[in-house]
């Protein structure tokens, strides 16, 4: 028979147990009310209850009733949802950001405030490109001198280490492990092959290049591809068999990589009416995404070519600098002159997330890119007036600490690196920064 301490204490445990799951309900509610656009209602009961963190849009409040209510024919058995239904359904979540299921998704990766700058090297003339190999071991800048190098990340982490941490066989080797000249303006975008090595970049020469730096003594490009216009941005089909090409002219190209052949959609009114800013391939290949100076954003079916879909006035009729896929495809991140960075969930065409607070003067005179960390826990966007680094949490919009870039010019391209806590920052002031998060040793 239990004593009448015992079931005091248990009582206890109940009490609180009720009161924490009544806030993850409550939080639920709030992120559902976001989601579902009800954000007049959701703030003033975030507000009511005092809800911290802040709450992401989430339909996961749908997605458990949903599940509860299969189950509830068994609620004789032993519950309305037993516990193996949560497992289940928890471990169908796929990596990275999925506003769908997510209310208290835990962060693991540092937060883009602690990375230190771990190498510097120099161009002759103003650093405006740059990109990460798939794998993250390489990098590659690219300048206005109309020169591109690769760098070898292990051998910058080495130059940078205290020397108790630097295997012996990384003490020797220069970072820049390739040089390659054989453009004669800008480069202008830069990226690795996803499963070969070959990087391509593209210039205001109206040439998109090919180098195979697996030959230690390469410079020139083993393929060019030649434009009408000057070449904006660039991305590689996943399978490495096409490039989608942007230009200062409205209509986006697909160019096979082997034939050199050109594709274009076929319906002149779908395309945009200024030059094309920025533009990537999804994961799985299935559509390419696009911004241009005309203010828009627009989706393309990957295999017609056709477009599907337009977000007209994206960010109130400013210039779209930069847009970037999440890893599950579900969602697309976009920044624009208006220092507005969105998160727009495709399936509903509708703006989940604004990432507010990051420009100082309004209007930016430079375009800027917003990008995902590794994990997508973090967005990253530097910021024109300070050149510091501003950062949210990715799916609650709550800032994070200002990282100075120490760049003497405006911050040209930041790119993260896909495989670990790494990015890359290029400027004007004619240098480009790896910066790193080093693990503390113990």
């Amino acid at each position: 028979m239990a004593t009448e301490n015992s079931i005091i204490k248990d009582s206890e445990v109940d009490k609180k147990n009720v009161i924490k799951n009544r806030e993850l309900l409550y939080r639920m509610i709030i992120s559902q009310l976001f989601y579902d656009g009800h954000q007049t209602l959701a703030v003033q009961l975030s507000n009511l209850i005092q809800a911290e963190p802040p709450c992401p849009p989430s339909d996961r409040l749908l997605h458990l009733m949903l599940i509860g209510l299969a189950n509830e024919p068994d609620r004789s058995k032993k519950d309305n949802i037993n516990h193996s239904s949560f497992t289940s359904f928890e471990n169908t979540l796929g990596p990275g950001l999925d506003l769908e299921y997510e209310t208290e998704a835990q962060t693991q990766a540092p937060e883009p405030a602690q990375y230190e700058t771990a190498y510097v090297t120099s161009h002759k003339g103003n650093c405006r490109a740059g990109a990460f190999s798939p794998d993250g071991q390489l990098i590659a800048t690219g300048s206005y001198d109309s020169s591109i190098k690769i760098l070898d990340v292990d051998r910058m982490l080495a130059k940078s280490a205290p020397d108790e941490m630097v295997p012996a066989d990384q003490t020797t080797g220069h970072p820049v492990i390739r040089t390659l000249y054989d453009h004669t303006e800008e480069v202008t975008c830069l990226e690795f092959h996803p499963r070969e090595p070959i990087l391509v970049s593209g210039s205001r020469d109206f040439t998109i290049k090919l180098f195979d730096y697996s030959k230690a003594s390469v410079k020139k490009a083993y393929r060019t591809i030649n434009d009408a216009d000057q070449i904006r941005c660039l991305s590689f089909h996943p399978s490495g068999d096409f490039l989608v090409v942007g230009t200062n002219h409205p209509v986006v190209r697909v160019y096979d990589v082997t034939t050199s052949q050109c594709f274009v959609c076929s319906i002149p009114s779908q395309q945009h009416t200024a030059g094309i800013t920025s533009i990537k391939y999804s994961s799985d290949a299935k559509t390419y995404a696009s911004a241009g100076k005309d203010g828009s954003i627009k989706l393309w079916d990957g295999v017609s070519n056709r477009c599907i879909n337009t977000f007209v006035k994206a960010h109130d009729g400013y210039e779209v600098c930069s847009v970037e896929f999440t890893r599950n495809g579900k969602y697309l991140l976009s920044s624009g002159k208006d220092s507005l960075i969105k998160l727009w969930e495709l399936s509903t065409s509708r703006c989940l997330i604004a990432y507010t607070g990051a420009g100082t003067t309004g209007k930016q005179e430079h375009k800027a890119q917003a990008i995902f960390n590794h994990t997508e826990d973090y967005v990253m966007f530097p910021d024109e007036a300070t050149t510091s680094l501003c950062a949210w949490n990715s799916r609650n919009a709550s800032r994070k600490q200002l990282l100075s870039l120490g760049h003497n010019g405006p911050v040209r391209l930041i790119v993260h690196s896909p495989t670990a806590p790494a990015f890359l920052t290029c400027s004007d002031d004619f240098r480009a920064r790896f910066w790193f998060r080093r693990m503390p040793t113990h």
